[in-house]
């Protein structure tokens, strides 16, 4: 039986003298840490040392796809009784009680759950699917059509990220008119206007859109003074997120080998291959912290987009300072900067950021789900893990003793 210094089957590499001593337990460490591998000669005719993923491993398989799930269905169905809080507020411009803070909007909750239906945070939630299903159908009808990258993995250079970009920008424009409908219906009082029909958002967005100009409407701006701010906020909250997703992913990797290093230098027995699922936990952690990041950076310009879409539109919404009365929404904006200028001035800065405690309340379900996901699949994959585990284990320490000692 060879030792570990005995490399008479393999090809040294070039450069290596012959004739000098290999370290035995350097060879090996180098070989289990980072990867490397002499090629092996015809006499040889084991298979490289590779390793078979471990149960640990596919655990965190499992627990990396339950976590993406939930956080996909978190954030399409169960955050939106939170955004149709955070609408209300933003969008009401007398509001006294500006609700920044999560716990002012408890005892409002509750009084609107005794004078209205349990479904009145719920309304409008399928208009609000059918805008993001749109909207994913337009940008493939262009991608389609005109070749251009769909997504951001796919642009291998600049003008092919400048097309992507392009896409997204013509996508969200189609969409707005539609987005607009659906604003109104998130934000509507049940008490105080008829309940919409599933398909109405297309009738009233179709209405926008041939309303280019000068709106039949009252105080209503035409659409494409709605466009143009929407569409910037749209691709800027995009490009942060591919941004700080970059950014965030670089760090993780960053700390994770800095911890290996560290690890390693006191542990020889590294042979764990956790390179798939480790990637997709990392990504998994960036993409919610660049959703995070995105959500509070770009919260104020989202207030005056949303006044500006729901300007002129008749809107009776719930009076969120007391949870229990109506209110309509009467404004005169002219644009994006009056109604900037004019929310600074009557209403504070504070007043951009109004409803924010229901956006902390959102983000706090958000991670407490995914953190309850974790828990759950965790739990059923030890379940299972005692009745795989001990023969796979078995038959990993005889192959690594076999290809080792051989």
């Amino acid at each position: 039986m060879a030792g570990f210094g005995d490399y008479s089957g393999y090809n040294r590499p070039f450069g290596l003298d012959p004739n000098r001593e290999t370290n035995d337990i350097y060879d090996t460490r180098y070989q289990q840490i980072y990867g490397y591998h002499t090629p092996l000669t015809e006499e040889y005719q084991g298979p490289p040392l590779v390793m078979d993923d471990t149960p640990e491993e596919e655990n965190n398989a499992y627990v990396t796809t339950a976590i993406s799930v939930a956080s996909l269905i978190t954030e399409n169905l169960l955050s939106h009784p939170f955004i149709v809080l955070r609408r209300q507020c933003q969008v009401h411009n007398s509001l006294r009680n500006y609700h920044i803070v999560p716990y002012t909007l408890l005892p409002v909750v509750v009084r609107l759950h005794k004078r209205q239906d349990f479904t009145t945070l719920w309304k409008g939630i399928g208009s609000t699917c059918i805008v993001k299903g749109l909207n994913l159908a337009v940008e493939d009808v262009l991608a389609k059509g005109t070749g251009w990258p769909k997504e951001i993995g796919k642009c291998s250079s600049a003008l092919q990220f400048l097309q992507h970009l392009t896409l997204k920008c013509i996508s969200i424009a189609v969409v707005t008119p539609f987005y607009s409908a659906s604003l109104v219906e998130t934000v509507q009082s049940d008490i105080a206007s008829d309940k919409p029909a599933l398909l109405d958002v297309f009738r009233e967005g179709f209405v926008r859109i041939l309303e280019w100009g000068t709106p039949s409407r009252g105080r209503m701006l035409p659409i494409w003074a709605i466009v143009l701010p929407t569409v910037a906020l749209g691709i800027s909250k995009y490009l942060t997120h591919i941004l700080l997703r970059s950014i965030t992913v670089r760090i993780l990797r960053f700390q994770y080998r800095h911890k290996r290093e560290l690890n390693d230098s006191y542990s020889v027995d590294h042979s764990k291959n956790t390179q798939n699922p480790l990637i997709e936990d990392m990504n998994l952690k960036a993409n919610i912290f660049s959703f995070i990041s995105m959500e509070i950076l770009f919260y104020p310009v989202e207030t005056i987009i949303h006044r500006l879409h729901i300007q002129g539109t008749r809107t009776i919404i719930d009076n969120l300072d007391t949870g229990t009365s109506v209110t309509p929404i009467l404004t005169g904006y002219q644009g994006f900067m009056d109604c900037y200028n004019t929310t600074i001035a009557k209403e504070g800065f504070g007043g951009l950021y109004k409803g924010f405690g229901a956006l902390m309340l959102q983000l706090a379900a958000h991670l407490a789900i995914i953190k309850l996901t974790t828990l759950v699949v965790s739990e059923m994959s030890n379940l299972f893990k005692p009745a795989n585990s001990p023969t796979n284990s078995e038959d990993s320490v005889h192959q690594q003793q076999k290809y080792l000692f051989n």
